[in-house]
């Protein structure tokens, strides 16, 4: 910084200086600052002490102390042009570490995410009254009544805490195991397995995001088809003849 430009902060910050409280300053309390000596204007405005710092001037002869190599040093990884954090796992170049060792397992990139939900859950939302029982149960109630949380699949109906489970109701879900069948049929109840798709779960569970509601799609693969055909799974492709005799069953 030139010697202009410090005798020029120096005497504005000599002008704008304000004195100290003499009392001290609690939360709560307007603290009033006595207005400047001199009119601001703009050819009196200036930035504090030390908040701006001139630019680093680097290749620009070797009295500067940054010419020549811009105080990179010699070659190496650090001193190339564009160089940024190496990604997480490089090694220098070697074979990493992920790639060393063996892998075991694979991820099924055609398995659904259903989300889990409990009978005991399920009464305790209807204790508290977020869920009617007299009327059908879809997804749509147990998303809005945030029953289940992060529902990208479906829902999965289980028979954890199937002992508290004593109010009878109309559901309809993407998959139950046989338990949780069982123990609602039992009390009363009856259980509707549905297929949806993910335009069909988000025109069920947000119908105000569309201008006109799609046709639900019915399901395409042989797995589904055979699951949601199956009486015994409760599947709304199943006949209802054969579904009443595995119902009585």
């Amino acid at each position: 910084m030139s010697l202009f430009k410090l005798l020029n902060v120096a005497r504005v910050s000599s002008l704008l200086k304000v004195t100290q409280p003499s009392f001290t300053f609690t939360r709560g309390m307007a603290l009033v600052v006595p207005a400047p000596q001199i009119p601001i204007k703009l050819d009196t405005i200036r930035d504090n002490p030390g908040a701006v710092r001139d630019r680093k001037r680097v290749g620009r002869g070797r009295s500067s102390g940054h010419g020549k190599t811009c105080g990179r040093g010699q070659k190496g990884q650090k001193a190339r042009s564009g160089n940024g954090k190496p990604r997480i796992g490089f090694e220098g170049g070697q074979t990493p570490l992920f790639k060393r060792i063996p892998k075991r397992g694979f991820t099924n990139v055609h398995a659904y995410d259903l989300a889990p939900l409990k009978l005991n859950r399920l009464q305790r939302w209807i204790d508290l009254g977020r869920i009617d029982a007299s009327k059908k149960i879809t997804l749509k109630e147990l998303v809005d009544s945030k029953c289940v949380h992060k529902v990208k699949d479906g829902i999965a109906l289980l028979g954890d805490g199937m002992e508290y489970m004593t109010t009878p109701i109309d559901l309809e879900i993407t998959r139950a195991t046989k338990a949780a069948i069982d123990h609602v049929e039992s009390i009363g109840g009856k259980i509707t397995t549905v297929y949806y798709n993910t335009l069909g779960l988000r025109a069920l569970t947000k119908p105000e995001k569309f201008f006109k509601l799609p046709k639900f799609a019915a399901p395409t693969r042989k797995k589904d088809i055979e699951y949601y055909s199956n009486p015994e799974n409760r599947g709304y492709l199943a006949k209802p003849k054969e579904a009443e005799s595995s119902t009585q069953e």
